[in-house]
């Protein structure tokens, strides 16, 4: 019989933020206002893909476990070994499981290091690493913008005939470098300047989402449902009457009310009582503001532990990034969308061995190959869309990432 394998964790001082540990080995990131996890070097890795995913990915992950004998010192949710994952928008194709050798945490004054391997404590840099990003020219996307809008008018068609309520379609830029790309530039750019989204990078794709999906600990579930956006003007006074229609406009509203209702849905069978409130919220972001809601549940005490993965199962996709009803709109999607999302909308962040994690949704992202990544955006079309906005709203999505690339 094979000898297990020893993981360990163990609290640590002070260090450098989270990013500025990171270098070109396989980079892992989850946080948001400096706190979170980073990780790097793979132990073990796979893809999973189909309807039974998920599933297939508690199967492996729960295999890799049993290889391990852990000593944590330190306890609570995101200590003791994690898996990143990021999963695909379509079950169809490739979602990514990584097990990284080393990672470091922090949550408010606590940090904590674990790492693979009968090994010593890693050390940790005690300065960033440096890099020097190529220069980026961008091209177009799989489809045309002038191609784009048609599609956005054909999805307003189905809504107006009563096929569909909402459907969502995303549209992508492709950017060229004049060097392989490095992931730990472009994390730091974002977490700069967006520090309230969650950071996060895993297998290439990088990005920084303003909407959680999921966070389960101890028995409590969170989702933050983003839907309905306006672009910023970038004058404090503007924003705030923008921000006012925003929460009058009967077309976002809708739009919202369809993502949340698909949440709390989700959500109802694995809870005890929910928490769904009546009106959302502004969110105010560098250059948009979105409409949200913060879902939250207790779990029903089973003999069979709910997991990450059971609720993601359930959640995903959600209406927020496909549409309303679900099947019919991901039909739509499929149809007239006119390009493969590969892990774009689709989850990701971290699970850790209890089956606890925090995972949001893949948006304001880029997938990475070399000297090329795509950027993606999508919108939510509703009965009261035009393709024009719907246009204009996309492009103001894409800032993030085309400006962490400059």
């Amino acid at each position: 019989m094979a000898s297990l394998i020893p993981v360990t964790t163990t609290r640590i001082g002070d260090h450098l933020p989270l990013l500025d540990l990171l270098n070109s080995d396989a980079p892992l990131s989850w946080v948001r206002n400096g706190e979170g996890l980073v990780g790097w070097g793979v132990h073990a890795t796979t893809t999973v893909s189909g309807k039974d995913r998920f599933e297939k990915a508690r199967t492996w992950w729960h295999h890799q476990l049993e290889t391990f004998a852990v000593a944590n010192s330190v306890h609570g949710s995101g200590t003791g070994p994690v898996l990143f994952t990021s999963f695909s928008f379509d079950r169809n194709e490739e979602s990514v499981l990584v097990i990284p050798k080393v990672i470091v945490g922090q949550k408010s004054a606590q940090s904590w290091i674990t790492w693979i391997g009968d090994t010593p404590q890693p050390v940790l840099p005690e300065s960033p690493s440096q890099y020097s990003q190529g220069t980026f020219t961008f091209g177009g996307g799989s489809i045309s913008t002038s191609a784009w809008k048609e599609r956005v008018a054909e999805a307003i068609k189905r809504v107006g005939s009563s096929q569909v309520d909402k459907v969502v379609l995303a549209r992508d830029l492709v950017a060229e470098s004049t060097t392989s790309i490095e992931t730990v530039p472009i994390l730091k750019k974002l977490a700069a300047e967006y520090p309230s989204t969650w950071t996060f990078a895993v297998d290439g794709l990088v990005g920084a989402t303003p909407e959680l999906l999921l966070r389960l600990s101890r028995g409590m579930v969170t989702s933050r449902v983003l839907a309905g956006t306006i672009p910023k003007t970038g004058n404090d006074e503007k924003d705030l009457a923008l921000a006012a229609s925003l929460a009058r406009s009967s077309k976002d509203l809708e739009e919202h009310e369809y993502a949340v209702r698909s949440v709390a849905d989700a959500l109802e069978p694995f809870c005890s009582s929910t928490n769904v409130p009546e009106s959302p919220f502004v969110l105010h972001l560098a250059n948009v503001m979105h409409l949200a809601t913060d879902v939250t549940g207790a779990l029903i005490e089973t003999k069979q532990r709910v997991d990450a993965f059971s609720l993601l199962q359930s959640l995903h996709p959600s209406a927020a990034v496909c549409g309303t009803p679900r099947n019919i709109a991901f039909d739509i999607i499929t149809e007239i969308e006119g390009m493969n999302r590969g892990r774009y909308a689709g989850p990701v962040g971290w699970i850790d061995a209890s089956g606890d994690g925090e995972l949001g949704i893949a948006l304001r992202s880029g997938q990475i190959t070399d000297r090329e990544i795509r950027i993606f955006a999508g919108c939510g079309i509703v009965a009261g869309s035009s393709p024009e906005k719907e246009l204009e709203e996309s492009n103001a999505k894409m800032i993030a990432m085309r400006s962490a690339l400059h």
